[in-house]
């Protein structure tokens, strides 16, 4: 017994220290990224601006379908993960010294289709290696929170209040990502599946057969995009309410530090809870957060209610990953985090980035030469959308009470 918790701690560290690099690099760019396209940064117009960002949700998608498929089969895990961190890191860290559209676009997209897959990996070698996931999860994935807040709170000091400052949160991605790129050959090895379908993937869309399954995949639809619209929509509108931008990132991150909390004691309100009152709490947490931001913009109270974000994260898209390495069978269990990562990085974020700029003109007003945004308006589009989803899940999710994987692979 000694022995074996002996070797499960550093394996445990290990998995902590992979999290950690893999969202301090998601973390380091993405906060700034909206503000920095636009005509305070490069200067890319709405159509460009699109381009760029719908790179990372379309990664999502050939993840899904391809990416992880074929790493599945052919890699051992860390390897895919060390190469795809040496090419992601390259490309993004030569984002910091590019500025025109075309060379920043395909840039972006090469940074996109690898990193996103490293997502589905990384949680991969995390359950292969962990004995008890649903204890020891929310621990290893601590790590990714707080590779974020590591990105995001020492940057603030680097940067200005001119939005081209923001190049530097792309060096160092790319720094982090080659960095990962050389400690992913020291993590625990996950061999190919070889005996994996080659379109496993359709295996994992037969899962939509069971209710519960389905439900839980259009929810996390909705809350991914709402999710999504907090990253696109709360920079300019902590600047609206006299919050400077080099203290975005610091604030925006406050819902990440509250997550290490959230993510130590998820496991507890999983055997208290279960899980749909548990995800239930989490989609409930945007709603509230975006009533506050929409009718109470108290810079102190909204400072104050990105505390919520910590809960939104570990108690839904957390859960959403425990659950599938549950209940869904083992052959099928790795296309099955693929197919709520489509969702998760790929379909609610491209519903948002679609619809958000439609939303944002109509709650917009061009005054003299500066546009006035009604964040009020605004902010109650993905308020009700939250409402909307818990309220879905309370009526119609209802996972198998056996832990057996059984149950959803006859449905």
């Amino acid at each position: 017994m000694a022995d074996n918790e002996s070797t499960k701690k550093p394996q445990t560290l290990k998995l902590w220290i992979m999290m950690a690099l893999q969202f301090f690099i998601w973390g380091a760019w993405l906060p700034l990224v909206f503000g920095y396209l636009g005509e305070k940064g490069l200067g890319f117009d709405e159509l460009q601006q699109t381009w760029v960002l719908i790179a990372f949700p379309v990664a999502a998608i050939v993840a899904m379908f391809f990416s992880n498929q074929f790493a599945d089969r052919n890699f051992a895990a860390e390897k895919f993960l060390a190469i795809s961190h040496l090419i992601g890191g390259i490309s993004i860290l030569s984002l910091a010294f590019v500025k025109g559209f075309v060379p920043f676009t395909i840039l972006m997209w090469i940074h996109c289709l690898v990193y996103v897959p490293t997502v589905s990996i990384t949680n991969s070698i995390a359950f292969a290696a962990m004995k008890d996931a649903k204890k020891e999860f929310g621990i290893v994935r601590m790590g990714g929170t707080i590779g974020w807040i590591l990105a995001s709170w020492p940057l603030f000091f680097l940067l200005s209040d001119d939005p081209l400052a923001a190049r530097y949160t792309y060096m160092i991605a790319g720094v982090a990502s080659l960095i990962l790129a050389g400690y992913s050959l020291t993590l625990p090895h996950t061999p190919p599946n070889k005996s994996a379908e080659s379109l496993a993937w359709l295996k994992a869309l037969k899962t939509l057969a069971s209710p519960a399954i389905l439900v839980l995949w259009l929810v996390t639809m909705v809350d991914a995009c709402v999710h999504d619209l907090y990253f696109m929509w709360t920079s300019g509108f902590l600047q609206d309410i006299g919050i400077p931008q080099k203290w975005v990132m610091p604030v925006m991150s406050i819902g990440q530090v509250a997550e290490i909390g959230t993510m130590a004691v998820l496991g507890y309100f999983l055997t208290r809870l279960g899980w749909r009152k548990t995800m239930i709490i989490g989609v409930l947490g945007h709603a509230i957060r975006f009533a506050i931001f929409a009718w109470v913009p108290v810079p102190a109270l909204v400072i104050l209610a990105n505390v919520l974000h910590g809960v939104c994260y570990a108690f839904f898209f957390a859960t959403v990953y425990i659950f599938v390495d549950e209940f869904l069978p083992k052959d099928v269990r790795s296309s099955t985090q693929g197919l709520f990562n489509l969702m998760i990085l790929g379909g609610g974020p491209i519903l948002a980035r679609i619809f958000a700029p439609r939303w944002f003109s109509n709650a917009s007003t061009k005054v003299e030469e500066a546009t006035q945004v009604d964040y009020q308006a605004l902010f109650q589009v993905p308020c009700y959308m939250a409402i909307a989803a818990a309220l879905v899940l309370a009526i119609a999710f209802w996972p198998p009470k056996m832990n057996a994987s059984e149950k959803v692979a006859e449905a």
